[in-house]
């Protein structure tokens, strides 16, 4: 059983992102590996809300070019975590 801590790397913080958390959906960055069960038991256990609904996005690597060479950014993962009624997070 993996921790909550191998599950979520943070918060994912953007304009976009701060203003769905004021209808209850908050996003995080999360390892590659993990599904959408672990994220929910992450989530409720650190911040003791009660998780409706999990979506689950990988990103692809964006290509990129340092001089002569090309070359593909890091893949990641993100969530997105929707909360029950009347609860929210304290983020930041």
């Amino acid at each position: 059983m993996k921790s909550p801590y191998q599950i979520l790397k943070s918060p994912f913080i953007t304009e976009k992102t701060q203003a769905e958390n004021t209808r209850g959906r908050y996003t995080f960055l999360v390892y590659p590996d993990t599904n959408k069960v672990e994220i929910k038991r992450a989530v409720e256990k650190l911040y003791k809300v009660r998780v409706l609904k999990v979506n689950t996005i990988n990103m692809r690597g964006k290509k990129k070019r340092v001089r002569y060479k090309q070359g593909y950014t890091s893949r990641w993962k993100k969530a997105i975590v929707k909360l029950a009624a009347g609860q929210k997070i304290e983020i930041g």
